[in-house]
């Protein structure tokens, strides 16, 4: 006969491990005896003034609709163990929490008479959340996501409220706050737009809803509503091209802890090299900075030595770091408010340029001082690629390696330079070390320069060891150099100017750290 099946429904046995006792004189002693919570309120965040303008930009945008922006649930990474929780860029840009907040929560945009909302705007903002359990409640304790016993203290309603001057309510209401009235415009519904694939309930819960209101469900083309949303996407991140004053200091704050963990990878150098795999040993230096200083890592760093130096996105770091080789180290720190810097190091393990790597390591120097210079506010974005490309075609001319003249290379028809630089010199950064990601090609790439725009200047040569494109002495080196710059008024500034450039500042920087 086959097994019967369990009677303990799957989703419960989790809790096996637990043996948490369930009797009624345990639950009683567990809801008493709790010194009162501190019900003071805090004081308004600093962030909350520039969180309340863009809410009030975005409404801008799409008066008279429903605009949800969610948090996103927490990511499973072994079986009933999740990651560290990241709320969804989007909704930290628009309500100015930063690390832990808040799981499963959602921004909803609710329209009103145009003019009438929040700040003059057209919507009131409302943010849903499961705020904290009451102390005599079983979930205080119970509860392995949400109970304070297990996860540490939550903000109530009125907390949150008070910090970000922003409505809050029970994540419970939220299920009646985006379904109520949501049907065509044309006869007297309201629009909806959600930011998707953050939320797979949430997706699901709108579709439902679009499909339960449509006048001929039949025939409803879920693909508009896609669009929809997608334009409420890009919105969502063409806002974030210019940066105001507290986001910009977020970013000084990420990029000097970000300078510190490079000099943490400076001295333990030695350890590296004694160890197997060394760049793991490189990679949990500035890992260590990063969790001291900051929330976590901005991205995945890379610790790339010797050859793997010529891998643009090496994140594995388990190969040794010898004498004599390159170290290209690409890391950021992410701040507290989710904010992160993008900086790259290509430093001599020995603390010394061979002539060769010095030579290829100042023109890529060269090319990323020449992209600084282009950078003026009002010129394209793709203008500072192209300023770097220029040094490098003719460096590579020069050195006798292009097949063909600089400027030939340089046509459309060419770009053989590119087999040794095939990424572009530059992105946008912010909350996303790629930020701003769903902005229009003609607004970032073809886009203007202007005041508050935050980007790197990243540029590189990479000459793997089986490329027979080149001579032996180039073949195993790997340079990139990067830096954050901040666009204002009066031109470019860095701010990863901390970080030594030159190659004789790089070997004194080391041997003073070593």
């Amino acid at each position: 006969m086959p097994e019967q099946p369990s009677p303990q429904p799957l989703e419960e046995r989790v809790n096996n491990r637990s043996q948490r006792p369930s009797s009624d004189a345990f639950k009683s002693f567990m809801a008493s005896q709790w010194a009162p919570s501190d019900q003071q309120l805090p004081p308004p965040a600093e962030v909350a003034t520039f969180a309340a303008r863009r809410r009030r930009a975005i409404s801008e945008r799409f008066p008279g609709e429903r605009l949800v922006i969610p948090a996103g649930p927490p990511k499973v990474r072994s079986n009933d163990t999740d990651y560290r929780f990241r709320p969804h860029s989007a909704f930290a840009h628009l309500t100015g929490l930063g690390a832990d907040h808040e799981p499963d929560g959602v921004l909803v945009l609710e329209p009103v008479e145009e003019g009438a909302g929040d700040d003059g705007g057209h919507h009131v903002a409302t943010l849903y959340f499961r705020p904290l359990a009451g102390r005599d409640t079983e979930q205080f304790y119970a509860n392995a996501h949400t109970g304070e016993f297990w996860v540490g203290p939550r903000p109530t309603l009125a907390e949150l409220k008070a910090r970000l001057g922003l409505a809050t309510a029970h994540l419970d209401e939220l299920e009646v706050a985006l379904t109520k009235g949501v049907g065509a415009p044309e006869i007297g519904g309201l629009s909806i737009r959600l930011v998707r694939k953050v939320d797979e309930d949430l997706d699901a819960l709108i579709d439902t809803a679009r499909y339960n209101t449509a006048q001929d469900p039949d025939a409803l083309d879920l693909s508009e509503f896609d669009a929809l949303d997608d334009q409420l996407k890009e919105a969502l991140s063409e806002l974030r091209l210019a940066k105001d004053e507290w986001e910009v200091e977020q970013l000084k704050e990420a990029a000097a802890a970000t300078a510190a963990g490079f000099e943490e990878i400076i001295r333990a150098l030695p350890r590296a090299v004694a160890h197997h795999r060394g760049e793991r040993v490189v990679e949990t230096a500035f890992f260590a900075k990063a969790r001291e200083e900051g929330n976590d890592l901005g991205y995945d760093t890379i610790a790339a030595a010797g050859n793997h130096a010529t891998i643009l996105h090496w994140i594995t770091n388990n190969g040794p770091v010898r004498e004599g080789d390159l170290l290209l180290v690409d890391a950021g720190v992410e701040a507290e408010s989710l904010y992160t810097a993008d900086i790259t190091r290509t430093v001599p393990v020995n603390g010394k340029f061979s002539e060769v790597q010095r030579r290829v390591y100042q023109a890529v120097l060269d090319a990323a001082d020449a992209a600084f210079a282009a950078a003026r506010p009002g010129i394209r974005f793709r203008e500072v690629h192209a300023a770097a490309m220029r040094v490098l075609a003719a460096r590579l001319e020069e050195w006798g390696l292009l097949p063909v003249s600089a400027a030939e290379a340089l046509s459309p028809e060419g770009q053989q330079h590119r087999r040794w630089m095939p990424h572009g010199t530059s992105h946008h950064l912010g909350l996303d070390v790629h930020d701003c990601a769903q902005a229009r090609a003609e607004l970032y790439l073809d886009g203007e320069l202007a005041p508050g725009m935050v980007f790197t200047i990243e540029p590189g040569l990479y000459f793997k060891e089986e490329d027979l494109a080149v001579p032996e002495e180039y073949r195993g080196i790997g340079v990139r150099i990067e830096d954050d710059i901040l666009m204002t008024a009066e031109g470019p500034v860095s701010l990863t100017s901390a970080l030594p450039r030159e190659a004789d500042e790089v070997e004194a920087w080391m041997a003073q750290l070593r």
